[in-house]
């Protein structure tokens, strides 16, 4: 049995992972904005998920978040899903969230971070970026390349900690819309076998997956004084360096 928290799991592919791990039997930690939104995931609740809430466009919310995470004790996996699509959170919550919660929680087993087919559009420059969110500097596209690099990163840095990002195709929840082309079951599928499985391929790191298969990421993404730049851009927004 694993413990798994799962960042923006009140709906979409978030929920949609935490209700299937949690029927294959593993702990989950389920993790919505705010208290009100818990009522979306109260079935998994009443099946014994834990719950932590925080806004994760709010520095100060975040760190309350980890602390909640750490509270609870030792994580297995964290799959970093939650994410916005459009507005001046998208680094904030895409980019920044993911970033802060890996410098403060515990260092967990394995760490799966959702990135998108869209990240390789992104644009690999830091410069004029606003990552407070008081104004939009950088797209959808943009804020998936980050997290990508951040990921390659974190399984630099980090070596025994399996860290991988997951594209996890157009699917048909509310960010997708409901004409999305892609399967839903794989569009989570990937981080549940990441975060859970002993098949070695998951068990490996530095990857970019679609569909249970590797892909080559975008070139910045692979690029460590690319990852050491955005490294160094995050711990002086946040003030929490990634050790």
């Amino acid at each position: 049995m694993t413990r798994i928290l799962i960042t923006g799991s009140a709906d979409g592919l978030g929920r949609a992972a935490a209700e299937t791990l949690l029927g294959d039997g593993h702990q989950v930690i389920v993790h919505a904005r705010t208290s009100q939104r818990l009522t979306a995931v109260q079935d998994l609740l009443d099946r014994g998920a834990a719950s932590v809430v925080g806004d994760l466009a709010d520095l100060d919310e975040t760190r309350a978040l980890a602390d909640q995470v750490n509270q609870l004790g030792p994580v297995d996996a964290v799959i970093h899903n939650a994410g916005v699509y459009s507005g001046p959170q998208v680094l904030p919550v895409n980019v920044v969230a993911p970033y802060l919660l890996t410098a403060l929680i515990h260092r967990p087993r394995r760490l799966v971070y959702l990135s998108s087919g869209m990240h390789l559009g992104g644009r690999d420059t830091l410069s004029g970026l606003d990552w407070t969110g008081a104004r939009r500097t950088g797209s959808y596209s943009d804020s998936k390349l980050f997290v990508t690099a951040l990921a390659v990163a974190v399984s630099r840095l980090w070596p025994g900690v399996p860290s991988n990002a997951v594209d996890p195709g157009w699917v048909p929840t509310r960010m997708g819309g409901p004409n999305a082309p892609d399967d839903l079951r794989l569009g989570h599928l990937t981080q549940e076998w990441l975060a859970t499985s002993d098949d070695p391929r998951a068990r490996s790191t530095g990857g970019y997956w679609y569909h249970q298969q590797p892909r080559e990421p975008h070139p910045a993404a692979r690029s460590i004084p690319f990852q050491d730049r955005l490294l160094a851009e995050l711990a002086a927004h946040t003030g929490t360096p990634l050790s």
